[in-house]
């Protein structure tokens, strides 16, 4: 995304700079205002805004958490058969609205670096997927992904938060490894939660139970994958940023910070938070 506004900023400045009359350029409100008023000035950080976002992200999942707890999962919910309740009780109108914040949430994420598969992946289908759960299932079995999902982001966005503090505080985030492998976990435990319902009568759709465990088998696949190259790759070749759920952080590249271009004092971005 910070690349494309680049190129966008960069050509808007070719054509009005560079493709206009030169005789008009310094006449009143003809001269373009951002570059002259930038050019004198610090180069801006965002790391506050990167550490407020994280922060924001981890005070929402836990939030989103606990009303999947509230709504049944913390106790009046079965771990084996957990049928939809379509009533308008109040749990069961809560939860509905807790799977509406959980759809919700798959908008609210962001990743700045560059794109990869699991990106395009995750960020294709998880929208998609989590409306039809709640347009046609919003509660029951498979709103234990979600929970799971939401324990995930609550330490995941913790983990950026630290990172986007600067270079002093990675020895605090030394455990991304381990947060790599609890991401793993989560999927090996939403399929397995899922596929039990091949073996016992429930009354819950059961296509909706192999969508979620298909995305648990997906993702494991391709998370697996990712924790190869990263951390079993003694060559070293190439990092793979694994998008909205990976725990990714260039050391060299936390500092949140516009650096200029040094061409036509354009600012890029140079954010890799995910």
């Amino acid at each position: 995304m910070a690349h494309l506004v680049t190129a966008i900023v960069d050509n808007y400045h070719d054509i009005l700079e560079n493709k206009s009359d030169p005789r008009v350029n310094n006449w009143p409100m003809m001269s373009m205002i951002g570059p002259k008023l930038m050019e004198n000035r610090k180069p801006l950080n965002l790391r506050r805004i990167l550490i407020f976002y994280n922060l924001a992200q981890t005070l929402f999942s836990a939030w989103i958490f606990y009303e999947y707890l509230m709504s049944g999962w913390w106790g009046s919910y079965s771990f084996r058969c957990q049928p939809v309740d379509y009533s308008n009780s109040p749990m069961a109108l809560r939860m509905a609205r807790t799977c509406w914040w959980y759809y919700f949430s798959k908008f609210t994420e962001k990743k700045n670096s560059h794109v990869s598969t699991l990106h395009v992946i995750h960020h294709g289908c998880m929208p998609f997927s989590v409306w039809m759960g709640l347009k046609f299932a919003p509660g029951g079995h498979s709103t234990f992904f979600a929970l799971l999902n939401t324990f995930v982001h609550i330490v995941m966005y913790f983990y950026y938060m630290v990172a986007a503090m600067g270079p002093q505080y990675q020895k605090y985030i030394w455990w991304k490894k381990y947060l790599t492998k609890f991401q793993m976990a989560q999927f090996v435990a939403i399929f397995a939660h899922q596929f039990q319902l091949l073996f016992t009568e429930c009354n819950y759709p059961k296509g909706f139970m192999i969508w979620i465990a298909l995305h648990g088998v997906l993702f494991l696949f391709l998370f697996s994958g990712f924790y190869k190259v990263q951390y079993k790759n003694t060559k070293g070749a190439v990092k793979a940023n694994g998008g909205a759920c990976m725990p990714v952080l260039e050391d060299e590249k936390q500092n949140g910070t516009i650096k200029k271009s040094s061409s036509n004092g354009i600012s890029q971005q140079h954010v890799h938070q995910k």
